[in-house]
C-alpha cells in the first residue's frame, strides 16, 4: 500500500467537490451539456478503478473463503465462526433498522418539505424499479428459493455475480479440502493461494488510481446533483447521517470493549479504507483493501479475515437497513400514509431480509427500498424524491457497512480465537 494514501484520497475528495461545484448548475459557469461531458471524462479514472476491482471480486471472494476455511482444520471452529458472525450481522441489522425508524419518528423529516412540490417532482420523474425481482417469496416458494442458493452451475453464478451462491460453493469446496488427505488437497490449495495473490496484485495496481478515482467520481456526483436539491432534502439527509453516526459509535464502542482499541486508534488504522469506501459506495470494491487492513493493521488472524470479510461484504448491510427505515417513515409523512405497529415490524423484517441478499454495489439500496414501500402501501414512485441525494447517503452508509465487517473480525479474534491483542501498526 502506498504511503500516505489517505492524504491523497482526502485531497482528491476535496478537489472533486470544488470542481463539481464549478461545473454544477449552481454557478452555471458552463452549459449543462458541457459540464456533463467534462464530468464524464473526469470520472473515467473512477470507472476504471471500479471496473478493475470488480473484475476480480468474484475470484477473490472464492479464493479468500476457501483459503480461510482451509487455514484451520477444525470443523467446530468453522461452525463457531459462521454462527457468531451470522448472529452478529443479523443483530446489528435489526438494531440499525430500529434506529432508523426511531430517529425518523422523532425528527419527522417529512414535515419539513413542501408536499405539493415534492409530489409534482414525483410526477415529473419517470422512475421505475424492478420491485418484483426483490419481492419476498410466499410460504410455498420458500423451499424453491432455498434450493436456488445452491448453485447448479457454479461458473454461471460467478459470471452473474451471484455472491451468495459463490460463497456457498466456496464453503463447500473449503470443507471438502479439509476432509481430504494433504497430499491430494495440496495442489488445489496451492492454486487457490496463487489465485488470491494474483487478485491482490491487481488490487495493488488499482490502488494507484484511487486518488484520481475519488476526484473524478466526487466531481461528477457534485456536478450532477448541485446544491439546490440538497437543501430541500436537508432534514432527511441529516436524519440518515445522524443514525449512521450513532451506528458507527456503537461499532466503535464494541471495538473498545472487545479489543481495548480506542476509537482514535481504530480510525487511524482504517482511515484509508473508510475514505475509499466513502468514495466508491461499494463494499465489494473495497473488499481487497478490507482484507489487507484487517490483517496488517488490526492484526486479525488470516483464517478469520478471509471468512468474515467476504461474507460481510455480501450480507452485512446495516447502513442500508438504517437508511431504509428512515426513508420509509420520511415518505410515509410526505404521502400522509399512517404506519401502524405491524407495518413498522414488517419494515424491519423486510429491511433485514432484503439487505442480506442485496448486491454490495452502488445504488442497490434504492431498488430494495421500492419493494419495501410497496409492501406498506406507500407509492414506490416516491423513490424519485430520494434519487438526487441517494448517492451521497450511499457513500456514508457504505462506510458504516465496512466498519461492521471490521468489527465482526475483531469479535471473532478476541471472543472465539482468543488471539492476544497486538498493538496497532504505527501510522506513517
Amino acid at each position: 500500500m502506498q504511503g500516505h494514501l489517505w492524504v491523497k484520497v482526502l485531497i482528491g475528495l476535496g478537489l472533486g467537490v470544488i470542481t463539481g461545484v464549478l461545473l454544477g448548475p449552481d454557478l452555471a459557469l458552463v452549459s449543462q451539456d458541457t459540464a456533463m461531458v467534462v464530468a464524464n471524462w473526469l470520472a473515467l479514472p473512477g470507472k476504471l478503478f471500479l471496473a478493475l476491482v470488480q473484475m476480480i471480486v468474484v475470484p477473490l471472494v472464492f479464493a479468500s473463503i476457501v483459503r480461510g476455511l482451509t487455514a484451520s482444520s477444525d470443523i467446530n471452529l468453522l461452525k463457531q465462526m459462521g454462527l457468531r458472525s451470522g448472529l452478529f450481522f443479523l443483530a446489528m441489522t435489526v438494531l440499525a433498522s430500529l434506529i432508523g425508524l426511531s430517529l425518523a419518528g422523532l425528527i419527522n423529516p417529512g414535515h419539513y418539505v413542501d408536499r405539493e412540490a415534492m409530489q409534482h417532482l414525483v410526477e415529473q420523474e419517470a422512475v421505475t424499479a424492478d420491485v418484483a425481482a426483490f419481492a419476498l417469496p410466499s410460504l410455498g416458494e420458500v423451499p424453491t428459493r432455498l434450493m436456488g442458493l445452491l448453485p447448479a452451475n457454479p461458473l454461471q453464478s460467478m459470471v452473474n455475480g451471484e455472491m451468495l451462491q459463490v460463497i456457498l460453493f466456496a464453503v463447500i469446496v473449503g470443507i471438502a479440502l479439509i476432509s481430504m488427505d494433504t497430499d491430494k488437497s495440496g495442489p488445489i490449495f496451492s492454486l487457490v493461494v496463487a489465485v488470491q495473490e494474483l487478485c491482490m496484485k491487481v488490487v495493488s495496481w488499482a490502488m494507484k488510481l484511487a486518488p484520481y478515482a475519488v476526484f473524478g467520481l466526487v466531481a461528477r456526483l457534485t456536478a450532477m446533483v448541485g446544491l439546490d436539491i440538497l437543501t430541500g432534502m436537508l432534514v432527511y439527509m441529516v436524519t440518515v447521517v445522524l443514525g449512521l453516526l450513532l451506528l458507527a459509535l456503537i461499532y466503535l464502542l464494541i471495538v473498545r470493549l472487545l479489543s481495548g482499541m480506542t476509537a482514535r486508534v481504530f480510525l487511524q488504522e482504517t482511515r484509508e479504507l473508510l475514505l475509499l469506501a466513502f468514495s466508491t459506495s461499494s463494499s465489494a470494491a473495497v473488499m481487497p483493501l478490507s482484507l489487507q487492513t484487517a490483517e496488517s493493521r488490526l492484526k486479525v488472524p488470516e483464517q478469520v479475515t478471509k471468512f468474515v470479510i467476504p461474507l460481510g461484504a455480501t450480507v452485512n448491510m446495516t447502513g442500508t437497513a438504517l437508511y431504509q427505515g428512515v426513508a420509509v417513515v420520511f415518505l410515509s409523512q410526505v404521502f400522509a400514509v399512517d404506519l401502524d405497529v405491524m407495518s413498522l415490524v414488517l419494515v424491519v423484517f423486510m429491511s433485514v431480509a432484503a439487505a442480506v441478499g442485496s448486491p454490495a454495489t452502488p445504488g442497490a439500496g434504492i431498488v430494495i427500498l421500492a419493494m419495501i414501500l410497496e409492501s406498506v402501501g406507500i407509492p414506490s414512485v416516491g423513490v424519485a424524491l430520494l434519487l438526487g441525494v441517494d448517492r451521497i447517503l450511499d457513500m456514508v452508509r457504505t462506510v458504516v457497512n465496512v466498519m461492521g465487517d471490521l468489527c465482526a473480525c475483531l469479535l471473532l479474534r478476541n471472543v472465539r480465537l482468543k488471539v492476544p491483542a497486538v498493538k496497532a501498526v504505527p501510522v506513517e
